[in-house]
This record gives C-alpha cells, sequence and structure tokens, in this order.
C-alpha cells in the first residue's frame, strides 16, 4: 500500500486501527475510532481484560460500560491478545506503559516488547505511532530502530510518529475527542498520515515538525504542572510553620482575573504522567551533559511531601497523647485524583506503606477503588481491601487522614464521628476542633 492508497483508507475510514494496550489512554482511544466508523482491533497482554470486553464489562469505572456496548454490537470493535493479528492492521497506535524503574530511571521495556512484535508481522504501507509518554528521541532512535532491522524503509515502505496522549481521566469537560492532538512524523509522509489518522477522530490536530517536538511536547506540559504543585506544596509548609492556612490564601490569590493560575497543594503528585515526565527529561538532559536543576528540584519537593504529610500525622498523634505504633488510621481515598478509579503512583500508597513501617494498624475507604491493587512501586504492601464508612469505623480509629478528595465521601460523618483528622487536601472546615491541616 502506497502512502496515497493509506491516505485515501484512513479518510475513507476503511483504514484498520489497531491500538495497543487497553488501559486508560488506550481503550478511550479504540472506542472513538470505532464510533467514527473504523474497524479496530485492541490488543492487550492481560487475558482477563479481553475476556471482560468481550462480554461488554468496562473495567475502567469512569467509561460509560453502555458505550462499550454499543461500539461492540456495530461489530467495529473488537479485542484479542493474539499479537499475530497485529499484521492486520493499516495503522497501529502504542498505548503501552511507560513507567520508571526502581532507581527513577525510564522504564521503556513494554514500547520495546510492542514494538517487537509489530516488527514480527510489519509490512508495506502500515503506520505506526507512538503515544506513550517517553523522552524526546524514543520514537526516531529506539521504535524506528527496531522496525528498521525489518528491512522496510520508514517514509517509503512503512510510516513512523508520535502523538501523546492528553487523556485527563474522569473529566467531564475534555474526552479524547475533545482534546487537540498534537502529531509529529519521524519524516514529512510520516507526520502527514497520522495527522490525517487524527483528524478524523478529534476536533483540533496541532501538526509539529518532528516526533522528539511531539514527545518535548508532552513533558513541558506536565512539567509545568509538576514545578506548579511543587511551589504551592512548598508554600503550604511555608506558610504552616507561620501560622497562615495555604488554602485560604489561594482563595483570594484565585481572585485575581489576570496572571495567576491556581494550583492546589496536596500530599505529595499521583497519576500516569506528572510523577515520571520530570524525570524522563532529567534523566535525556545528562545524555547532553545539561542539568535540569529546576525541574529536579520540582521532584524533590513534590516526593518530600509524603514524609511531611507522616511527620504531620505523628505530630497531630503525639497532641493527643498518642504514638504512631498501635494506632489505628484511617485513610481517605486510595486514588491518585478526585472520583475515578486510577490508584497508579498515588501519593497514598507511600503513607500507607510509612504508616505500616511505624507499626501502625492501617484500613483504607475508597468508594471507587474496592481492592487495593498490587503497584510496582510498592511491592511489600500486604492486601487490603476498602472498609465500610461508618460512624464506629470513625470511632474506632484514633486519626483519619484525608488524601483524595472524592465528592462520594460523607465528609458531614467524618466531622461528626472522627476523633482526630489530618485533611491533606483543605476539604474540611478548619475551624473544626481534632482537625489538623497537613
Amino acid at each position: 500500500m502506497s502512502e496515497q492508497e493509506l491516505a485515501d483508507a484512513i479518510e475513507d475510514r476503511t483504514a484498520k486501527v489497531a491500538v495497543v494496550g487497553l488501559g486508560y489512554v488506550g481503550l478511550p482511544l479504540a472506542l472513538v475510532f470505532a464510533e467514527a466508523g473504523y474497524p479496530v482491533l485492541g490488543f492487550d497482554v492481560d487475558d482477563a481484560k479481553v475476556a471482560r470486553l468481550a462480554v461488554d464489562d468496562c473495567y475502567i469505572r469512569h467509561l460509560d460500560g453502555e458505550r462499550l456496548a454499543r461500539v461492540r454490537a456495530s461489530g467495529n470493535f473488537e479485542a484479542t491478545a493474539d499479537f499475530a493479528r497485529l499484521g492486520e492492521a493499516d495503522a497501529v497506535l502504542i498505548c503501552v506503559p511507560t513507567p520508571l524503574d526502581r532507581h527513577r530511571q525510564p522504564d521503556l521495556s513494554y514500547v520495546e516488547e510492542t514494538t517487537r512484535a509489530i516488527a514480527a508481522t510489519l509490512r508495506q504501507g502500515q503506520l505506526v505511532v507512538l503515544e506513550s509518554t517517553t523522552y524526546p528521541g524514543t520514537t526516531e532512535e529506539l521504535v524506528r530502530g527496531i522496525l528498521d532491522r525489518t528491512g522496510l524503509v520508514c517514509g517509503r515502505d512503512y510510516y513512523l510518529a508520535y502523538s501523546p496522549e492528553r487523556e485527563d481521566p474522569g473529566n467531564p469537560d475534555y474526552g479524547t475527542r475533545d482534546i487537540p492532538k498534537v502529531v509529529g512524523g519521524v519524516e514529512p509522509a510520516s507526520g502527514r498520515l497520522a495527522e490525517g489518522l487524527y483528524r478524523q477522530v478529534v476536533g483540533r490536530t496541532v501538526p509539529v515538525s518532528s516526533a522528539s517536538t511531539a514527545e518535548a511536547t508532552k513533558l513541558v506540559e506536565n512539567i509545568f504542572r509538576a514545578v506548579n504543585i511543587a511551589l504551592v506544596n512548598e508554600l503550604k509548609v511555608v506558610y504552616d510553620r507561620m501560622g497562615i492556612d495555604v488554602w485560604e490564601v489561594l482563595d483570594a490569590a484565585a481572585t485575581k482575573p489576570f496572571g495567576f493560575m491556581r494550583f492546589d497543594p496536596g500530599p505529595g503528585w499521583g497519576g500516569h504522567c506528572i510523577p515520571l515526565d520530570p524525570f524522563y527529561l532529567t534523566w535525556k538532559a545528562r545524555e547532553y551533559g545539561v542539568s535540569s536543576r529546576f525541574v529536579e528540584l520540582a521532584g524533590e519537593v513534590n516526593l518530600e511531601m509524603q514524609r511531611y504529610v507522616v511527620r504531620r500525622v505523628q505530630e497531630a498523634l503525639n497532641g493527643v497523647g498518642k504514638a504512631v505504633r498501635g494506632s489505628r488510621v484511617l485513610v481517605l481515598g486510595l486514588a491518585y485524583k478526585p472520583d475515578i478509579d486510577d490508584p497508579r503512583e498515588s501519593p497514598a500508597f507511600a503513607f500507607l506503606d510509612s504508616m505500616l513501617r511505624l507499626g501502625a494498624t492501617v484500613d483504607y475507604h475508597d468508594p471507587h477503588i474496592e481492592v487495593a491493587p498490587a503497584m510496582r512501586s510498592w511491592p511489600e504492601l500486604p492486601p487490603m481491601r476498602s472498609v465500610a464508612l461508618t460512624a464506629e469505623n470513625l470511632e474506632a480509629s484514633d486519626v483519619v487522614v484525608l488524601i483524595t478528595a472524592h465528592r462520594a465521601v460523607d465528609y458531614g460523618l467524618v466531622e461528626r464521628h472522627a476523633p482526630l483528622i489530618v485533611d491533606t487536601r483543605g476539604v474540611l472546615p478548619k475551624t473544626r476542633s481534632g482537625l489538623v491541616r497537613a
């Protein structure tokens, strides 16, 4: 298939689209393409996910289960764990995790394994697009390096581009269709084809000059957030020492109609991007002999917030004559942000681990996460289930620590029955007796 033939197939929506990785990014993307009329193959190594999708059981809670059923009924979407079928696709979109290893170095093993699977069936006329967050140069150096070993030539026989995912799980205002799509090819033909594909399903595409530029765009978006979160977290510590409530300060500052953008402090950082992206850039920058000191400092500040919250809980318990060891601690919220079931890189896990190591008995309540999943970063945490939020459970706790401010939580019940509360989100009234803001 030539470039023009592939462009025509994309235009008339007969091109088959494969999405590799059916998680919080890949599954919404697959549904959007299927709803637009494209035949879609969804790939995942998790047989359980594939089996659930086959019976219209959507494992991502903020996605509409009926939406999945409608898409499958249309015949446009099929999930599979058979990677030998990648050769059926005209466009292959890679949406796999890019975590950090225990040394906070980029772990691109999922991208490498996926690219090798694509290479095994790569044929003329296929377009491959990486969406996973990574450092500039990954698409050109790593992905192309593997695909070129097939003997096929990029830009002539196959096409390669990068388009960063910009999903915000649970955001009611911005879904996959609504968020502009940045697209950069490793050479011009690849960029044209990738932009043409995404233009069919999103409201706006933003072409850039190269895949590396698109990769850098994704990093700067989330580094901007990481730096500003670090700033307000540091201000929280400073103002707390001064006896000033940082949330009251932010409420007042936010009334300025220009020159100020509000970020709120918390117990650390979480999610699939912000805790990871800065370290991807700092790692790559060292290859060029430069340091990204500002970015690294933001990472240090945000990681320190986890220890700060632990100290504040210790101080709160000491204030009522109790030690952490032997205390009962109830954590409110396990997800990394409100009103979703996504626990990736949530600061709640670091807090659970610290409390257990200090000898506390720990429970958690999260209306969206019934069972605490195994986490790569915290493999030693014991199995845990969400406990009911009842007056009895609250009164039996020595301290209740609010980590994630889910709207479904009855905070009135918490106020009435918790003997001691540490609020890391500024949700509860600061006038409540037995309340510590951290």
